[in-house]
């Protein structure tokens, strides 16, 4: 792979390729071939994989409760310019040496923040014209862009759900910015993190109110978006808590709820992190599945949490039997719509070399590509549709399948519950279901 830029900073560490799982390379693929077919797709086309700017490229190793202890070279320049020019090149060059083709961002991870919003929107024009040049050299594309409006003080109080309306119109302006340099890099998508939309407290929250700025908030940003020509899909973030108490994109259940009542489902859908769901009780193949359910699964973030810990971790995932249950949603859901599997993941902190971060991601490809195979060998060769199925043949046909289709009223129920002598109780086979997945993973 040619040097995409004026410097290289993963010296010694040349194309990441696919050597099949019997290699002894730990810089090599050895389940991600992204040019095998799945189910009719690549993995290549079922995955898009991402790398994600803030974690990649702006983590330094920190914590909640320890300073940096990651120091990389294109973090040298103390010219913010520079500094911007030095992380892209840095990224372009790891993005190119992965195989990947799409990175994330949030807006002030391309460039630091300006003092005022007219300079940083130079700034984000100065830095869109460097990575677009970057990008017709590379053919690295932009999976989806969002707007960091939670980091910045101003932001304590919420962004679209601040009590202070001169916040919000901050806020709004902000995703002006985003959008437009989203556009410019012509990115697929768009996503909506509320990273503070929600409360600390009800004692002090007009909770119906912010709900509503909030939905009024999204819909100007997607009408605005649309009038500059962008034809990609919004993604929604749930998450419960941290950094607020509670916060309003709970689950993706939540999500869904929210969306339909502002009357925005059609725009938008739902991006997924695994680390989230976990946060809110869920499991990821639940999240997926709730999405799957609405038509709304857009697109993953690829993480995990450390299950002792309560907070969001952000860790590359590795835990197979987790990613293949998910990925026999993904199988029969169809894919994704619009979006792809981005690894919001960062090395831990105390990773400090530079090839760290090639094994990261390497983990976490070789993980999602084993799932994915897995889950399509346990569809199409075992019984698993077919148990699946069984559960559920009572409404194939006659009254249960009458019923479905809205034929038959409550009192038809009792009428046909006091005929009935057949309760008979009827295994869900979970054992059988689970060992299934054991023999193929």
């Amino acid at each position: 792979m040619a040097l995409i830029g004026n410097r290289e900073y993963y010296k010694g560490i040349g194309d990441i390729n696919f050597e099949g799982k019997d290699s002894s390379n730990p810089l090599a693929f050895k389940f991600y071939d992204p040019n095998l077919v799945v189910a009719g797709k690549t993995l290549r086309e079922h995955f898009k994989f991402a790398v994600a700017y803030w974690h990649s490229f702006c983590g330094q190793g920190t914590d909640p409760f320890g300073l940096p202890t990651q120091s990389f070279l294109w973090d040298s320049s103390k010219d913010p310019l520079q500094a911007a020019k030095d992380k892209a090149d840095a990224a372009f060059e790891f993005i190119t040496k992965m195989g990947f083709e799409y990175f994330c961002f949030h807006d002030f991870d391309l460039i630091q923040e300006g003092s005022t919003m007219l300079e940083s929107e130079k700034r984000l024009l100065y830095i869109s014209d460097y990575i677009s040049e970057k990008q017709k050299k590379s053919g690295v594309k932009v999976l989806w862009g969002t707007a960091n409006c939670f980091a910045n003080p101003i932001y304590m109080n919420g962004a679209a759900t601040n009590p202070e309306f001169n916040i919000l119109a901050r806020a709004g302006a902000q995703v002006k910015l985003a959008l437009d340099t989203t556009i410019a890099l012509n990115g697929e998508n768009y996503v909506f993190w509320g990273g503070r939309e929600g409360y600390m407290s009800l004692l002090n929250t007009d909770m119906k109110r912010e709900l509503d700025h909030l939905g009024q908030f999204l819909t100007i940003s997607r009408d605005y978006a649309r009038s500059q020509g962008f034809k990609g899909t919004f993604f929604i973030e749930p998450k419960p808590m941290e950094p607020t108490k509670h916060q309003y994109d709970f689950d993706t259940a939540t999500a869904i709820g929210f969306l339909k009542e502002y009357g925005l489902e059609k725009d938008f859908k739902i991006n997924i992190e695994v680390n989230h769901a976990t946060l809110a009780q869920h499991t990821f193949q639940h999240e997926l599945t709730v999405a799957a359910s609405s038509g709304m699964l857009g697109s993953i973030d690829a993480n995990r949490g450390d299950y002792q810990n309560g907070w969001d971790t952000d860790q590359f995932p590795n835990n197979l039997y987790e990613t293949t249950e998910a990925m026999l949603v993904f199988l029969q859901s169809g894919g994704l719509q619009g979006g792809g599997v981005n690894f919001d993941a960062k090395i831990r902190r105390n990773s400090t070399d530079i090839d760290d971060i090639f094994h990261a991601h390497i983990g976490g490809a070789d993980n999602f590509a084993r799932a994915i195979i897995n889950a399509d060998k346990i569809l199409s060769s075992s019984k698993y549709l077919e148990l699946f199925e069984n559960r559920y043949k009572t409404f194939d046909s006659g009254k249960g399948k009458e019923f479905e289709n809205g034929k038959l009223n409550l009192k038809d129920l009792y009428d046909i519950a006091l005929k009935s002598k057949d309760y008979k109780l009827t295994s869900g086979k979970q054992e059988m279901f689970e060992n299934i997945l054991n023999q193929f993973i």
